[in-house]
């Protein structure tokens, strides 16, 4: 797709870019989907024996009961607007990945391996080349992951998906499945003061926060995807399109050791908050992180976008952390450097209070926000 058409007007450098104002209004997303969660809370009380759920929602994945001590992990997502940046790139064999990367890891932060996945894929023509693309990525996110895809759903919406590509219009959901005994299940509940954070680092943008950099790259700055930068040896369109990293490996391979993992917390839409969405009332410190990938800065410099957005919006280079007991650390590492990925001691837990500090960067959280201090 070209993009080398009229150039849009530049905006201000006084003027912040923020999700909200690309189209992301999370806060009002909280509010409306209370009218949902009621509804379906009401179906917990529909199974009171094998497929009775055995966590409040809200986590990054639930565990259904199904007899035995063996419970059955779940979850579902999708990768958001990233297929808008396939589309305009004419390339779809990696975007599966991304679909793997969203849902594997989600069902590693309850302490289960993830076994299977089914895909939906909704488009709006079936384009052979389009959906062998798709059909690769996902083998190749399954082979990461080490799991199946027994089956799946397409379907012809012409009427209602649309993209930037002409007839190429997509999207990609996936429902994956993994298995923990119920006694094995982690969600926080046993984290202590002074419980030191693993972070493993990401492969990039992941698949978090692509309508704001697409705002700033694409409509604000009118770049073509195909623009090379020196900062990323490559293309932008290649730097927003590399696949989330799939943790599976190196995490299962730690949850099967002696180590003591207290928590396990994927880092994708409200970047540093998740590290809050543990059973334990507790606060952490973050007080070293590794330099982010170049495509942070990117954002940041051309969008104006403030320290307070970014880690709230973005993984800013740690994709995964696990919350340890400080004797295992230096085992972990050994573990996750057999797999070729860096991992870095980047702060601790300190406090009962639900906040986050980073002191890198002088912030501070409050709710679902973070702040300058």
């Amino acid at each position: 797709m070209d993009l080398k058409g009229k150039r849009p007007k530049r905006k201000g450098k006084s003027e912040h870019f923020t999700y909200a104002r690309a189209g992301v209004d999370s806060a009002r997303e909280e509010v409306a989907l209370e009218e949902l969660v009621k509804w379906i809370k009401k179906t917990f009380q529909l199974r009171k024996e094998v497929g009775v759920a055995k966590l409040k929602m809200g986590y990054f994945a639930n565990v259904i009961d199904i007899g035995w001590n063996m419970g059955i992990a779940i979850s579902t997502d999708g990768v958001g607007t990233k297929v808008l940046i396939a589309q305009m790139m004419g390339k779809y064999d990696t975007i599966g990945i991304d679909c793997i990367a969203m849902n594997v890891n989600d069902i590693l932060c309850v302490g289960a391996e993830p076994i299977s996945m089914v895909d939906y894929i909704a488009v709006q023509e079936p384009h052979p080349d389009l959906l062998e693309g798709i059909g690769k990525g996902l083998y190749r996110g399954a082979q990461m992951a080490r799991i199946t895809i027994p089956a799946g759903e397409i379907a012809q919406l012409k009427e209602l998906i649309k993209g930037k590509r002409e007839t190429y219009g997509f999207d990609l959901v996936g429902t994956c499945v993994g298995i923990v005994p119920l006694d094995k299940v982690i969600t926080g509940q046993d984290i202590q003061e002074g419980d030191i954070v693993l972070g493993l680092e990401s492969s990039g943008i992941h698949s978090n926060g692509l309508t704001l950099a697409r705002q700033i790259f694409f409509d604000k700055m009118g770049f073509d995807v195909n623009k090379y930068f020196d900062e990323l040896g490559r293309t932008i369109g290649e730097e927003l399109l590399e696949p989330t990293r799939i943790y599976v490996p190196e995490v299962m391979e730690i949850l099967n050791s002696d180590l003591n993992v207290r928590a396990l917390i994927h880092i994708t839409g409200d970047g540093f908050l998740n590290l809050t969405r543990v059973v334990s009332e507790v606060g952490y410190v973050i007080n070293y992180l590794p330099e982010p990938p170049p495509i942070f800065s990117l954002i940041k410099k051309l969008g104006n976008v403030t320290d307070e957005e970014m880690y709230k919006v973005y993984n800013m280079g740690i994709g995964f952390c696990l919350v340890m007991a400080p004797d295992d650390l230096a085992s972990a590492l050994e573990i996750i450097k057999k797999h070729d990925i860096k991992g870095h001691q980047i702060g601790c837990v300190r406090g009962k209070e639900r906040r986050i500090i980073i002191e890198p960067r002088k912030l501070t959280s409050k709710g679902n926000r973070f702040y300058g201090y």
